[in-house]
């Protein structure tokens, strides 16, 4: 912090650049920062505040004390970088465009009026901006002799220097063109056709994305390997001339790929929906008149307006006047930063007060925004479920392609079946048993999910990060706008009042100290006349008032009261309060105390005091009391990190801000205050990359600590990449450019409410409530999400295996030609040398399956109070049980019914009569169908199937499909399928029971089945087989356990 001289100094050499008529308006804008600055978390007196702090407002990074005007020299030309441009022709001398001054009303109009350059001198300056002397690259970022010259930045970061915003920008981004005051020239506006020129030039003023065209979305629907696998039989189909299997086929394509398009693309559209309601804007001077334009329209050289809530649309230099820009979503700092003249704001910042004109410097990929960019474009992997996805739909496809090789050479080699006929046996069994919907299936299911979530407003733009969520166990929070409410609110605190004064009172007094009669001129009036009773203040008279004077340090008002008593207010640094009281030795122990403790805690204050007179003679100054403010925590930030820990999720504080303002905010939401500092953290490494043994090297540290302070972004982005080298399932939340890196780097990337268009286009999931309550039901979501998903796996997993094993063995096994056979009678046909199903019923299992799964996406599932994570050898050993009792059960139906005729047969014991090949058919079509829905129910429960209730649209879904099933097995008319003569099972009239029989026997297999299930899952657990006891990094009982030590 600046001592008293220096801000002295600082703010006579601004008073000297402004207009006379401005100077006590001016001076009372300087008031709430300084003030701020003076009761900073350090708490020490003025004159032993240290010279400067650490500070990097491009990185996100804020010093102890607030930034503002009157910490740096005003007259002090805003120099971007050290080396000038070059010399270019007399039309483009002038950085920014201008053709003679244009200001508002309340900012006085140059005297001088200077020749508007043509649209090539626009063009010639702004590439001259952008060249850096030859510094940064064709592409806006900085070249490698650049990087390579430039020194690293210091991990120290008291060694650091000082940097602002407002005129200079650090490593790793590229500086810009020095603006020297006489060089520079604002902006009067562009006309519609030079902007136009310039925009085809600089392009729009807009993130670049990339996004993926509706007809794409359906293409890569066809060529996944699924799709593939069902092209390869298509053909081989067409080859052997099996014209209408191949029909089948392509309509079963297709109508996968219209399924897993429409629900890509409704997800797709909900991002869209956000993103247009998001879309900003911006007050511009074209053709000489102002307009509210698309700020994405904004180009180089346009004279825009920056007025009290506006957003600043892109990178600008402010052409004349004051105002107040809160930096926040930057810096992290929660108070605004006062700018005048020369001073840059930045896209992504905000206007809290004041109303300037200012010229657009960059725009695009060229601002701060734009540059970020690059560092994002660093990270792109294949999600968490598409790997689990691509292992298994690996194992599947082997296994079948291999069952399916040795059965057709069986065939050929041993029973003398023509190739062709083998060749189209096996592809259709091929294309029945690889999970052709895997993808659709999984991808309807998140993308039901994402719909959810958006009702709860988050929105998601990437679908496989729900999955990655629900395994989430360790999430990295900003602090400033995400823990914290990102605005100053005073405290119920209130130490060293005077006898029989309360916080009210002492507020209503510093309330005085200010004009209440008047719109606040700055952050601190704001909060002080926000809280205060104004309507009680109208019994007091205002006779005088002086304004803050960064002499003295202080505001006062001159006040006559009630009893026409006259007395004086004043508010201001407690030190210099503290100076002014007449028994400052009797309370200057006390008030140091507080405000060292105060300054340890990282809380503001500011002091109040009054003067009273006694027989019209004053008694001098007596201390009222020391207000506190802060940017306090959210009201349901401390439970939803209580209900994160619940969930086995802990939760770690990344902030830019100071680590005294760290800790006490980490000490009021029970984070636990083990906060460490950026100092000794690691660098990337010289290519820009991570350092590969980041985890092995720092992990201990990261992970032992609750969370850090004062970090840049590249501190934030190699923490979080530490955790996930560790192990850790790492969820990261921000809303500032400087959490953008670490967004994209984390395993989910979450941009909160308010978050800048860096932080949206970097994040997974989109916050657009306040808070983090939206994230832990978010959190909740996703693991009934992941549940879902992994019932559906674990379904689709043992079906595979149920079908394709079932038909490999009877191959072998059964063929019915050696079984005993009845004459053959009313078109049916000798026994044939195997056993197969015609490809219409089995692609109608297939399509009944598929269109009945995709109800799994709404079922009813409790979400695990522990993060999820895929253990595919315990998910291949469940469902490899599921399927071995379903083949098992098929495999010995199938062998009672093709021994029916012999004597002392199965069938015959149970007085049962024996079945035709025709019946027998659709009778293992039944059966098949039915255990493969029966399965799914048991599939999805850890416990027996009856012990949770399924949704009821998966109900719906498995009713309407085996009644189809059942239907159509009972009533198929006498017909041949691909030369396979088959009969509905109650056709014949004189036995019309088989489908019930059919049912009972599968619904006794179905308990077997589920009880075998839950026998396995205890076994498992019991003999801690596949790793299944080892839980997540952080168990319930660890959770609760740090809860309570964080009380503590």
């Amino acid at each position: 912090m600046p001592d008293a001289s220096s801000s002295s100094s600082s703010s006579s050499s601004r008073s000297s650049s402004s207009s006379s008529s401005s100077s006590d308006s001016e001076a009372s804008d300087s008031e709430a920062f300084e003030l701020a600055r003076q009761s900073s978390p350090v708490g020490a007196p003025v004159d032993e505040q240290p010279s400067s702090q650490p500070a990097d407002s491009v990185t996100g990074d804020t010093p102890p004390t607030v930034a503002s005007a009157a910490t740096a020299p005003a007259a002090a030309p805003p120099t971007i970088a050290a080396a000038p441009p070059p010399a270019p022709p007399p039309a483009a001398t002038p950085p920014l465009v201008k053709s003679g001054s244009s200001t508002s009303n309340s900012v006085p109009k140059r005297s001088v009026e200077r020749p508007r350059p043509s649209i090539d001198a626009i063009r010639a300056s702004m590439d001259a901006r952008r060249s850096m002397d030859g510094r940064r690259s064709v592409e806006g970022r900085p070249s490698m002799e650049v990087l390579d010259k430039r020194p690293r930045p210091s991990m120290d970061l008291h060694a650091r220097p000082s940097l602002d915003l407002r005129t200079r920008e650090e490593f790793p981004l590229p500086q810009n063109v020095p603006i020297e005051e006489d060089d520079f020239v604002p902006s009067t506006g562009l006309s519609t056709s030079e902007a136009t020129e310039l925009l085809k030039q600089y392009g729009r003023n807009e993130l670049e994305e990339k996004a993926t065209p509706k007809w794409l979305v359906y293409l890569q629907q066809l060529y996944g390997p699924m799709p593939i696998m069902i092209w390869i039989a298509i053909i081989i189909e067409a080859g052997i001339q099996n014209f209408p299997d191949m029909g089948i086929l392509i309509g079963i394509q297709f109508i996968n790929a219209t399924i897993g398009w429409y629900e890509s693309t409704k997800a797709g559209d909900a991002v869209a929906a956000l993103k247009a309601s998001l879309k900003p804007s911006a007050t511009c001077k074209r053709d000489g008149e102002w307009k509210v334009i698309d700020a994405a329209t904004l180009v180089p050289g346009d004279l825009v307006q920056l007025n009290a809530g506006a957003a600043v649309p892109a990178d600008c230099i402010v052409n004349e006047g004051r105002i107040e820009v809160d930096q926040a979503a930057l810096t992290g700092e929660s108070l605004p930063v006062t700018m005048v003249k020369g001073d840059s704001p930045k896209m992504g910042s905000n206007v809290t007060r004041g109303e300037v004109e200012a010229s657009v410097q960059f725009t695009g990929k060229s601002t701060f925004f734009g540059r970020t960019a690059s560092m994002l474009q660093t990270v792109n992997e294949l999600g968490n479920l598409q790997k689990v996805l691509l292992r298994i739909m690996i194992v599947l496809i082997v296994l079948s392609i291999t069952l399916c090789v040795v059965a057709l050479i069986f065939l050929t080699v041993h029973k003398d079946v023509e190739f062709v006929h083998a060749l189209g046996f096996v592809i259709v069994l091929l294309v029945a048993s690889i999970p052709i919907a895997i993808e659709i299936v999984t991808t309807t299911t998140l993308a039901v999910g994402s719909r959810k979530l958006a009702s709860m407003q988050a929105i998601v733009t990437r679908l496989v990060s729900i999955e990655e969520m629900a395994g989430m166990n360790m999430l990295c929070s900003d602090k400033t706008g995400t823990l914290t409410l990102n605005k100053m609110v005073i405290q119920p605190e209130c130490p060293c009042a005077g006898p029989g004064l309360d916080r009210d009172q002492v507020l209503q007094m510093s309330a005085l100290a200010a004009k209440w009669k008047e719109p606040p001129k700055d952050a601190l009036d704001t909060m002080i006349l926000g809280s205060a009773d104004i309507k009680a203040l109208d019994v007091y008279t205002q006779l005088d008032y002086m304004p803050f004077d960064p002499t003295i340090k202080r505001t006062e008002g001159t006040l006559r009261g009630p009893d026409d008593r006259v007395f004086k207010v004043t508010k201001g640094a407690p030190n210099i309060i503290l100076n002014l009281c007449k028994n400052k030795e009797e309370i200057r122990a006390e008030v140091e105390a507080v405000i060292l403790d105060l300054g340890k805690r990282g809380v503001r204050c500011l002091g109040v005091a009054r003067t009273y007179v006694e027989n019209e003679k004053e008694l001098g100054w007596e201390m009222l009391g020391i207000l506190t403010f802060l940017d306090p925590p959210r009201p349901d930030t401390k439970r939803t990190i209580e209900r994160a820990v619940e969930y086995g999720v802990k939760v770690k504080m990344i902030t830019g801000d100071h680590h005294v303002i760290a800790v006490e905010t980490a000490r009021v939401l029970g984070m636990g205050i083990k906060i460490e500092d950026s100092e000794g953290l690691p660098e990337m490494d010289a290519d820009g990359k991570p350092p590969k043994d980041l985890g092995k090297i720092y992990g201990d540290r990261i992970e032992a600590a609750d969370g850090f302070a004062h970090v840049y972004p590249e501190h934030k982005f190699l923490i979080v990449e530490a955790l996930r080298q560790r192990g850790f399932k790492v969820g990261m939340t921000g809303d500032g450019v400087n959490d953008a890196p670490a967004l994209k780097r984390a395993d989910v990337g979450i941009a909160v409410s308010g978050a800048t268009d860096a932080a949206r286009a970097a994040a997974d999931i989109v916050i657009t409530s306040p808070g983090l309550s939206v994230v832990v039901e978010a959190i909740i979501i996703a693991r009934c999400i992941f549940q879902r998903v992994k019932n559906f796996i674990n379904y689709r997993v043992a079906a595979t295996l149920q079908l394709l094993c079932f038909f490999f063995i009877t191959v072998f096994a059964f063929p019915p030609d050696t079984f005993v056979q009845p004459p053959v009678t009313g078109g049916e046909q000798e026994w044939p040398v195997f056993f197969e199903l015609p490809v219409l019923l089995l692609m109608l299992i297939t399509l009944l399956n598929d269109g009945t799964l995709i109800t799994i996406g709404y079922d009813s599932v409790r979400p695990s109070r522990t993060p999820e994570e895929w253990n595919l050898p315990m998910l291949f050993c469940v469902s490899s049980v599921l399927a071995a009792v379903a083949c098992g059960s098929s495999l010995l139906l199938v062998w009672c019914a093709l021994d029916s005729h012999a004597i002392g047969s199965v069938f015959h014991a149970f007085g049962l009569p024996p079945m035709r090949y025709s019946q027998i058919v659709m009778l293992m079509y039944l059966k098949v169908s039915i255990s493969d829905f029966l399965t799914l129910f048991s599939a999805r429960t850890r416990s027996f199937f009856w012990t949770e209730k399924p949704g009821w649209m998966l109900l719906v879904g498995g009713f309407t499909a085996l009644s189809l099933s059942t239907i159509l097995a009972t009533t198929w008319p006498p017909t041949y399928i691909d030369n396979i003569f088959v009969i509905g099972l109650s056709r014949e009239p004189d036995y019309t029971l088989w489908p019930l029989w059919c049912w009972i026997y599968c619904i006794v297999w179905w308990f077997i089945q589920d009880g075998l299930k839950v026998l396995t899952y205890e076994t498992i657990y019991k003999f801690h087989l596949f790793g299944a006891s080892k839980g997540t990094r952080m168990s319930k009982k660890e959770a609760k356990g740090e809860m309570e030590l964080n009380e503590v």
